[in-house]
């Protein structure tokens, strides 16, 4: 019956493991988002008085885009790869989700 299928998620072990970590990337993501936000502001400063960028701040600007990114995917169930730092930290632009990373089980 359905009220037995409810018990059976409510006592789903990977679907609680799945909400901590959920709530761990929210966390991860607001920070970054944050911190985001000074490397904008840097960016910009640095290209009114000097006309230049940095290439430093452009590599992390790119990185926690690219994090923030990985972090929703989970988020919003798009994926199940675990992002930094239970995975490696993204180098480059996001790739689009992995037919593999969509039926992996949230207990990897």
């Amino acid at each position: 019956t359905m009220s037995n299928d409810v018990k059976e998620n409510m006592k789903s072990q990977s679907t609680w493991k799945r909400g901590l970590y959920m709530l761990l990337y929210l966390i991860f993501s607001r920070v970054a988002e944050i911190v985001l936000g000074f490397v904008v502001l840097f960016q910009f400063l640095l290209k009114l008085f000097t006309g230049e960028t940095n290439e430093r701040l452009l590599k992390l600007g790119q990185g926690l885009s690219t994090y923030v990114y990985q972090t929703f995917q989970f988020l919003t169930f798009n994926s199940e790869y675990h992002p930094y730092p239970f995975g490696a930290w993204p180098k480059g632009e996001p790739k689009p989700a992995k037919i593999s990373d969509q039926t992996e089980s949230a207990d990897s």
